[in-house]
């Protein structure tokens, strides 16, 4: 008898559906500090995914969105 029930994991894909949300790089002018963000294509209200501190991290964005990490579209 477990008194946590561990809920089944949403791939993050399917929170972020394609045709709503446009995958974007947001990128500090001062300091460089990258965001990986999905943005709303009808509001353009920028969703926080993750920080980029390095390439795997770029690399693992990719992965578990589907991005093509190349066309990724930087915003200042």
């Amino acid at each position: 008898m477990s008194l946590f029930r561990k809920t089944p994991a949403v791939p993050p894909s399917s929170l972020f559906p394609p045709e709503r949300y446009e995958p974007v790089l947001r990128s500090s002018i001062c300091t460089g500090e990258k965001t990986a963000c999905m943005r709303d294509r009808e509001s353009g209200k920028l969703h926080e995914v993750m920080l980029i501190r390095d390439p795997d991290d770029l690399i693992l964005f990719g992965k578990q969105y589907s991005v093509n990490i190349e066309k990724l579209r930087t915003l200042y």
